[in-house]
């Protein structure tokens, strides 16, 4: 009986007009409340949809977003295939339901969300297929429709922010068997696998060989000494240029030449949410986070303006952020998971999730060097992220908490005296050692983090590395407290207008490009101090030589 109702099952797309009986959905919700929870978090929560009008905004929703999915199908034979498929079931299906999950339930501790908060919404899909079994059995059936935007979703419906929605569902009797098989299988879009994929895995993996040193190039002899001697040639008095004379020495040390070339330039931005948000040590609530990061997805943020006006890639990483985008988003996803745990009262993160930031970190930036790039600048954001950073200058510099601590987001004055009152408790709460990877786990965010591992796979890959404000300069910290070979290639490229920065860049003997009392993040500063990066390299390769252009250096 179980296996003929698995092979009946269909993701249904047609439906008749006849109305679905209370018993029957009553029948089905029960079906999936028995489903599997983790930790009996009981988290999944229903919403019944009978109104014509809403089901036409979600239609109208969806087809916003199908015709994008339509542009992204490659091949001609398919893309016909598809717009042929009559998607109508939203408006004409007698019932519409969404199955959400509901994130509050994680503020307090449940036994199996521990490792993953995404356990919460696994559960959920097993309610899912209970259900569709459940309607399956009554000669009813069900559609999933997951091609939508769900932040335009949840806003057409009103949900509240903690509620998430897996996906929209059409309910009704069935119009069409499709010939008892899959819709699109029997309208020719391909064919499903006749047997699951099943492998035995009988070994552990290697372990990884180290490659620290693997892409360090062996610079030419004497570089520094060729680059000073091709600088000081120009046609000026000795020094006249200042700071990009140091800055052209840099970056032709690093990449080794005397004729440097600045290829791909590239800025990344993770973004990721913090536990600590929620006790109000920011003027913003977290949701920010993920506002921002549609905000950058759309091209409308500070940071989108000046990479296209520099000609910078831009790429955005979810490292964290509490919030599922949609799967067709321009967006490197590495979410360690729903935003960091508080550090309150316990370690933000595990050991194991600190080793894979760094790891992740380190693999978007092997990917866009194996690319052909050599510049890379990093910028951040995430609600809360200058409380972490604050405690990481305090612990791993041994400075006063209230030189580090500053307005982050531009909090008042009896704000940031809550905020650090907060930050001391959490200080206070703290019982272990000062080994820097123990504390970048209890006090760090995932963004920070996977800022740190980038840092140091750009180091190994002999990139110039720009970097930010605070939040940034502290990830750079942890990276040069892991390697401090970093500072070689880092390029400091402004002093924000948040207190700490200042005393950080000091702290460890860095010169910042500029000064413009900047307090965005999101790379900001980065993407302004880039074009002193090619004037660097411009008057190295292209101004005259006293030699050259026949000048005598006596005239000056």
């Amino acid at each position: 009986m179980l296996e003929d109702l698995l092979k009946l099952r269909r993701d249904t797309r047609h439906f008749t007009n006849e109305p679905v009986p209370d018993a029957v959905l009553e029948k089905a919700l029960k079906a999936g409340h028995m489903a599997p929870s983790v930790g009996l978090t009981d988290a999944t929560r229903y919403y019944v949809i009978r109104s014509q009008e809403i089901k036409q905004a979600v239609k109208q929703l969806f087809d916003s977003y199908n015709q994008k999915a339509e542009e992204l199908i490659e091949t001609e034979q398919q893309k016909s295939a598809y717009q042929a498929l009559k998607l109508e079931g939203i408006t004409d299906a007698p019932l519409g339901l969404v199955v959400c999950y509901d994130r509050s339930v994680l503020n307090e501790f449940t036994i199996g969300t521990i490792a993953s908060n995404d356990t919460i919404k696994s559960s959920a899909v097993c309610a899912v297929q209970n259900i569709w079994l459940s309607l399956t059995e009554q000669g009813y059936s069900m559609g999933w429709v997951s091609i939508l935007n769900y932040y335009q979703f949840k806003k057409i419906l009103n949900l509240p922010d903690e509620i998430e929605p897996l996906g929209y569902f059409c309910v009704g009797k069935p119009a069409t068997d499709y010939e008892k098989q899959p819709m699109l299988q029997q309208l020719g879009w391909k064919n499903k696998s006749e047997l699951p994929s099943v492998t035995e895995i009988k070994s552990l993996a290697s372990p990884l060989a180290d490659e620290s040193d693997k892409y360090t190039q062996e610079l030419p002899k004497n570089i520094s000494a060729q680059l000073k001697a091709t600088i000081d040639g120009k046609t000026k008095p000795l020094g006249s240029l200042g700071k990009l004379e140091d800055l052209a020495l840099q970056i032709g040390t690093i990449l080794g030449s005397t004729s440097p070339e600045i290829k791909m330039p590239h800025l990344l931005v993770f973004a990721a949410d913090h536990g600590i948000a929620h006790h109000g040590v920011s003027a913003y609530p977290q949701e920010v986070t993920r506002q921002m990061v549609n905000n950058f997805l759309e091209g409308g943020a500070a940071i989108n303006v000046f990479c296209r006006q520099h000609q910078i890639s831009l790429k955005v990483v979810d490292a964290g952020v509490n919030y599922d985008f949609a799967s067709n988003a321009d967006l490197i996803v590495h979410k360690i998971a729903k935003g960091t745990n508080s550090f309150l009262h316990g370690p933000a993160m595990s050991a194991k999730e600190l080793e894979l930031c760094l790891q992740i970190g380190a693999e978007v930036v092997a990917e866009i060097a194996a690319k052909g790039s050599n510049t890379i600048g990093f910028g951040e954001m995430g609600i809360g992220n200058t409380s972490s950073a604050s405690v990481l200058m305090h612990m791993l510099c041994g400075l006063p908490l209230q030189d580090c601590v500053g307005r982050g987001t531009g909090v008042n004055a009896a704000q940031l005296q809550k905020k650090q009152e907060i930050l001391q408790t959490a200080i206070s709460h703290y019982k272990g050692s000062l080994e820097p990877k123990l504390l970048m786990a209890h006090f760090g965010g995932f963004e920070i983090m996977q800022i740190a591992g980038a840092i140091l796979e750009a180091r190994r890959r002999n990139m110039l590395i720009l970097v930010d404000g605070f939040i940034c300069t502290v990830a750079y910290l942890c990276a040069f407290k892991l390697n401090p070979q970093v500072k070689a290639n880092a390029i400091f490229s402004h002093q924000s207008d948040e207190q700490g920065h200042r005393i950080l860049l000091d702290q460890l003997d860095a010169k910042a490009l500029l000064k413009l009392n900047l307090r965005l993040g999101e790379g900001t500063g980065c993407a302004l101090a880039f074009p002193l990066l090619h004037s660097a390299v411009k008057f190295l390769n292209e101004m005259a030589s006293f030699e050259s252009a026949d000048v005598s250096t006596q005239s000056l």
